[in-house]
């Protein structure tokens, strides 16, 4: 449970209270008790200090775009959590969901005011860094923060990268030596000694634990009007759905993962955004299924030389190669933006070469215009678009080669770019389970260049921003079956 100290930073300068009654993990992120760095960092401070581990997983009711949809899924994880956690060894697992806004406000500091230490997850997106930085300056304890995102260390380079080339390169040189130091992958198993009433009392009965039965979210009283989809929720179904992927499509990846009808695509993005399982979970389990012993093949690597190309460097089946690059390069690559750039979710953030070529054709005469309401509703004249806006509605998800095209027209249809930006981040947070993430923003950003690089010819609207079109999708891919399940 030796935790590489790049993966933590201190989030106050408070010191350990070496009297506390119990080591406090305040879980936000990484949603998951098992395969966890934050987790194994609590743990073994709890060992040092002989003290029970309180994990507290806690869900407010007002965070922006809150609703059924997105509560549901974290409550089935929740739920996990409580089984698992049942069978660790000195470790009290709280769950507490706010019944309505405002009610879990201070729940925090009142448990912080009786650990030793708190530890919590860093992540670099959405309210969460705003949230902790609060929190962190009325602990009056501890408070360390510990990145479990992804294989490679946010802060392992200084550095911005604005390609996934150029990121892909630095990972071949640097990332196999990162990955000798894992997450354990079930800490704590035993006998659990962490009595309940080291917490006070009065907090019990302030904000006592949640009833983690999913109908109850029903009763909540959410701003946003979003159904919870098909999707279940929690670290069991996401190794089901890992176990899916890896038996029946890894094989398909390489050729099909843009394939509407019977796709090859591993459906593991949104477990993987509210930490239901990791990347090195992901990571060792794909290994295990290539039938790669990880220590002698991270030595291989050690010794492969770098050069940047998306196949040959991991030395797996093609498959594996291209769900690797998908999975570790392009996903580690927006969070490794967002850690560095305060701005990520910013317009103007975007690349100047972009920013130019789309301020030059801001005025170009746009033949459709939208609004809001009109892309929210499916109301345009694509029917192609309608039906990837209605899949995400309806299920949380939508394929990821219509997002791309989905998010062009949203550009070509707006009268200004920054419109389009603002539409997109609104109707992919709002009803994407994998959304409010580093990924979010780098998919939804590339639309307008990031990561990408100027395009010929100069076309109206779109400058030397990359083109898309629905017609050369539908020439593309076979869309029969998903307009007939979306078209209406």
């Amino acid at each position: 449970m030796n935790v590489p100290s790049r993966r933590v930073r201190r989030a106050n300068e408070d010191s350990m209270r070496r009297d506390g009654r119990y080591v406090l993990y305040w879980m936000t992120s990484q949603r998951r008790l098992t395969s966890n760095f934050a987790l194994d960092r609590a743990l073994a401070h709890s060992k040092d200090l002989g003290v029970p581990l309180l994990v507290l997983e806690a869900l407010r009711l007002d965070y922006t775009w809150a609703s059924a949809r997105l509560h549901r899924f974290v409550v089935e994880g929740m739920r996990d959590n409580e089984a698992v956690a049942a069978r660790m060894k000195d470790t009290l697992y709280y769950p507490y969901v706010e019944p309505r806004v405002g009610a879990g406000k201070g729940l925090v500091e009142a448990l912080a005011a009786r650990a030793a230490i708190v530890v919590g997850d860093d992540f670099p997106c959405f309210f969460l860094p705003r949230m902790q930085a609060a929190a962190a300056s009325r602990m009056g304890v501890a408070f360390e923060l510990v990145d479990g995102n992804g294989l490679y260390p946010m802060a392992a380079s200084d550095r911005v990268f604005t390609t996934a080339h150029s990121f892909r390169r630095h990972l071949q040189k640097t990332l196999a030596p990162e990955l000798f130091e894992r997450p354990v992958a079930e800490p704590g198993r035993g006998r659990s000694k962490a009595p309940s009433a080291c917490v006070d009392p009065s907090i019990w009965k302030r904000w006592p634990r949640a009833d983690l039965d999913p109908a109850g979210i029903a009763l909540l009283d959410f701003e946003n009007d979003v159904a919870a989809g098909a999707a279940t929720g929690g670290a069991r179904a996401a190794r089901e759905t890992l176990q899916n992927f890896l038996q029946h499509r890894l094989g398909r990846y390489s050729d099909e993962r843009n394939a509407v009808e019977d796709g090859a695509a591993s459906g593991l993005s949104p477990y993987l955004h509210f930490g239901h399982i990791g990347a090195h979970e992901v990571f060792e389990a794909l290994l295990d299924h290539e039938g790669v012993p990880i220590e002698p093949f991270l030595e291989a690597r050690v010794a492969t030389k770098a050069h940047g190309s998306r196949e040959g460097w991991w030395g797996l089946s093609p498959g594996a190669e291209a769900f690797l690059d998908e999975a570790v390069t392009w996903r580690e690559l927006g969070y490794n933006f967002a850690s560095k750039r305060p701005d990520y979710a910013s317009y103007d953030a975007l690349p100047s070469w972009a920013l130019a070529t789309l301020a030059d054709h801001a005025r170009d005469p746009r033949q459709h215009v939208y609004s809001l309401a009109d892309f929210d509703n499916a109301r345009t004249h694509d029917r192609v678009w309608n039906a990837a806006q209605r899949e995400l509605v309806r299920s949380g998800r939508m394929h990821n080669y219509l997002r791309m095209l989905w998010g062009k027209k949203v550009l070509e249809w707006t009268r200004h770019p920054r419109d389009a930006a603002a539409i997109l981040i609104e109707l992919n947070n709002r009803y994407a389970l994998d959304g409010r993430n580093p990924n979010s923003y780098s998919g939804i950003y590339w639309v307008f260049g990031r990561y990408d690089r100027a395009w010929g010819p100069e076309r109206p609207i779109f400058g030397k921003v990359r083109y898309m079109s629905s017609e050369s999708t539908m020439r593309k891919l076979d869309l029969t079956s998903y307009l007939k399940a979306y078209g209406s």
